[in-house]
């Protein structure tokens, strides 16, 4: 069995159960609505239980022991192990808040957290039509403390179930796009742990934020463009649709970060050519950007539950593509540090790159 193509395949189509289970979070930042498994050869995939789509999907997923059988109609696929859940998420802060509250475990090894989870584009009626970060917001807190961070951090590192972190936010008002908060957080985990740090914000106004990320001891930076065709992403992003905005930050941070260091999330399934996206990774991947391919996984609650995530068959020609850029470009997505590229969940561009679909 390929096991690049079975990961594609689950993560366009998701799998049904019927069982009492933990299906994930309902909103947040990035790819909602699934939960994490471990594959044979311990790669890891956040396969989608929630959403509209999953009720065609062709896979179910049956528990055996401490197991989960994955099977195509009546015929057995593999085996996966879910990722269990860590000790830490009992422990409460110096301040008495639940740690789970303040960051939790995404994939097998990466702690997570997203430091301000608002966004001035939905206060505009302006956000992403695929972003659920304000959704459930009773369930959240909405502004982590960089000291409830760091000893979040320091416990989870202790425990031995994390090996680097990832930080998001929901875009606030002013400039600086949230590096300011995520600065300060990395100050605040790195005083706490020698652990990888890696950010997730917009293109900020000005150079200096991201001179500030990288001398707070960021390892390495996230700036997702979503979309490269221009007139998708000022429908499904319109606060966020200027092309020159991300390649100049691009630019900047693999001067500060080096290659590979630098990601950009390109989301299939928003209503683009595959042209535009390969053209567009192919730009990226020369700047030194890792062009971080994934499905969109429509979440319920936001403008997108209604959509189908990209054919597998599509993804798979589209990952095959970008492998080869990779190559071209001379971009290795091992070579990065911290972040969702090492933890690859949500996104097949690491088992395409050793071993195409």
């Amino acid at each position: 069995m390929n096991l690049t193509r079975l990961k594609i395949e689950l993560l366009c189509r998701g799998a049904r159960t019927e069982e009492i289970i933990d299906k994930g979070r309902k909103g947040g930042a990035g790819p909602a609505g699934g939960r994490y498994f471990i594959l044979p050869e311990e790669n890891c995939i956040d396969i989608p239980l929630q959403g509209k789509f999953i009720e065609s999907s062709p896979f179910t997923l049956i528990p055996m022991n401490e197991s989960w059988r994955v099977f195509r109609g009546s015929e057995l696929l593999v085996e996966v192990k879910p990722v269990p859940t860590p000790q830490f998420y009992e422990k409460t802060t110096s301040d008495g808040i639940l740690m789970k509250r303040v960051a939790v475990l995404h994939g097998k090894d990466c702690l997570a957290s997203t430091v301000y989870s608002k966004c001035v584009h939905w206060s505009m009626g302006k956000q992403c039509k695929f972003c659920g970060i304000e959704l459930a917001h009773n369930e959240r807190l909405i502004h982590k403390k960089p000291k409830q961070l760091g000893e979040v951090a320091e416990k989870a590192f202790k425990e031995g179930v994390v090996k680097h972190v990832t930080l998001t936010t929901g875009t606030p008002p002013g400039h600086d796009k949230g590096a300011l908060m995520l600065a300060e957080a990395t100050k605040a985990i790195k005083e706490q742990v020698n652990i990888p740090v890696h950010v997730q914000l917009e293109p900020p106004k000005n150079k200096k934020f991201l001179e500030m990320l990288y001398h707070a001891g960021v390892d390495t930076v996230g700036i997702h463009i979503e979309s490269f065709d221009q007139k998708v992403l000022k429908d499904v992003c319109p606060a966020k649709s200027n092309l020159k905005d991300y390649f100049e930050a691009w630019r900047g941070a693999v001067e500060l970060f080096g290659e590979c260091q630098v990601s950009t999330f390109i989301i299939a399934g928003l209503g683009e050519k595959d042209d535009s996206i390969l053209q567009g990774a192919e730009k990226a991947a020369n700047i030194g950007v890792i062009p971080y391919l994934l499905p969109l996984r429509p979440i319920a609650g936001t403008i997108f539950e209604e959509l189908n995530p990209p054919t597998p068959r599509r993804m798979i020609k589209l990952y095959r593509k970008i492998v080869e850029i990779l190559h071209r470009a001379g971009i290795d997505p091992k070579k990065s540090r911290a972040g969702c590229v090492i933890c690859g969940a949500c996104s097949a561009i690491q088992e395409a790159f050793l071993s195409p679909p």
